[in-house]
């Protein structure tokens, strides 16, 4: 006899992961819907099978951090962005719905201003997806489906770049989008023992500086 549960009857400690498989389109919907808008847990759907994470406290600090330092290189390199945070992209005939951690339009940020509701069979991706893997490692399936040309993953003390090249990622040392990146770990970590603030003005400092040379 088959047991059925409701989400709501199930506690998963932040840290933790919940994977669920063979779930169909239909289900993964009813459970978006039971999870509704205002949660912090990110979710990751690939061909029935369906990954729930609860993030640590460390993770939320530290992506915040990163996307704060990346607010800046934007700025500073006179780029216009259109952040939409862990927004839900889905497509039912892919088979595919994932959450970044934050993303951001870059290239295509005219195309989103003021865009309220995305339909990813219609809108582009996002230029670049920001993910923390402090508790669990991303899956790329998702993201290649959606077709996302960069991701920056935070892993073990480290950004890694993936970058979409004929359909799958590599891992590559510099951003096509960023000619300065490598110092974002370092200004992270400063951020850690002497604030965010001003860790983040001495990243302005920085990138200006290296924007001279």
């Amino acid at each position: 006899m088959a047991v059925q549960l409701q989400l709501r009857q199930l506690d998963i400690p932040p840290g933790h992961r919940l994977l669920l498989h063979d779930i169909s389109w239909q289900k993964f919907e009813a459970i978006l819907a039971e999870l509704g808008e205002q949660r912090s847990t990110r979710i990751a759907y690939y061909r029935g099978t369906l990954e729930i994470v609860p993030p640590l406290p460390k993770h939320e600090q530290v992506k915040v951090v990163i996307a704060d330092l990346l607010k800046v290189l934007l700025d500073e390199l006179d780029k216009d962005w259109e952040p939409l945070g862990s927004t839900t992209f889905k497509r039912e005939d892919m088979e595919f719905g994932i959450e970044p951690d934050d993303c951001f339009y870059i290239q295509n940020h005219a195309l989103m201003i003021g865009k309220e509701r995305i339909d990813s069979s219609v809108d582009p991706p996002p230029d670049l997806a920001l993910e923390i893997d402090i508790t669990s490692k991303t899956q790329l399936s998702a993201y290649e489906a959606l077709q996302v040309p960069e991701i920056w993953r935070y892993e073990k003390g480290s950004l890694q770049i993936s970058v979409l090249q004929d359909g799958k990622y590599i891992e590559s040392q510099t951003s096509p989008t960023f000619p300065v990146i490598e110092g974002i770990s370092q200004f992270l970590e400063m951020s850690r023992t002497v604030g965010t603030r001003p860790a983040l003005r001495a990243f302005r400092q920085w990138i200006r500086e290296k924007l001279s040379i």
